[in-house]
């Protein structure tokens, strides 16, 4: 089956192009849904407490995700400590999704960290959702309601655009003066001619 990876930096738009797909009739696996339900695991939540303290979870006993982030964000070599917890297991968990797909042309993952993480070369293709950077800092401080710096500090732990952008195999400008349905369109018709010769 044709794998194609949905990637772009913070506040690019991936969701809402994974959707577009997902009307297509595209099955999509959200990476960062499937994390998140991840780190409410106990074995998960013991293993984060044992190498960033107990400080970190909630009244409930869950990690507090924002204290989490505040932890990791600021400091590359813990960032990389949690990913190496959660990563393995979503990548587990997309090998056993995977093996429930059938008849569709092609399955999509969107994960925010497809190439840093190093899962882009687990698929055939990549899409990367590009966006003018103002317009990525604004989008993301309206939706989760961060500061200016917590955004930069968070795009500072990823790719550039620009680095996604060379080691793309398509491209999604998603601005607010580009259309970016009938770029979805066009990649969904190629993709479609070339899944037969995935199978």
């Amino acid at each position: 089956m044709l794998k194609v990876g949905l990637t772009g930096s913070i506040g690019s738009g991936k969701s809402t192009i994974a959707g577009v797909f997902r009307v297509l009739g595209i099955p999509v696996y959200v990476a960062d849904d499937e994390a998140r339900k991840i780190l409410d695991q106990p074995e998960i939540i013991s293993m984060v407490v044992h190498e960033f303290g107990s400080n970190l979870t909630n009244n409930d006993g869950l990690i507090d995700r924002k204290a989490l982030a505040a932890e990791v964000f600021t400091d590359a070599a813990k960032l990389v400590r949690l990913n190496s917890i959660i990563h393995p297991r979503v990548r587990t968990h997309f090998s056993e999704w995977i093996e429930k797909m059938e008849n569709v042309p092609y399955i999509l993952q969107e994960a925010a960290i497809m190439y840093e993480s190093g899962f882009s070369v687990f698929f055939d293709k990549i899409i990367v959702v590009a966006a003018p950077v103002e317009e990525r800092i604004a989008r993301v401080i309206r939706r989760d309601s961060m500061t200016r710096q917590e955004v930069l500090d968070r795009m500072d732990k990823q790719w550039t655009e620009e680095k996604k952008l060379e080691r793309a195999d398509y491209v999604i400008f998603n601005s607010e003066h580009s259309q970016a349905i009938p770029q979805v369109l066009e990649i969904h018709e190629h993709l479609c001619s070339i899944s037969q010769n995935y199978n």
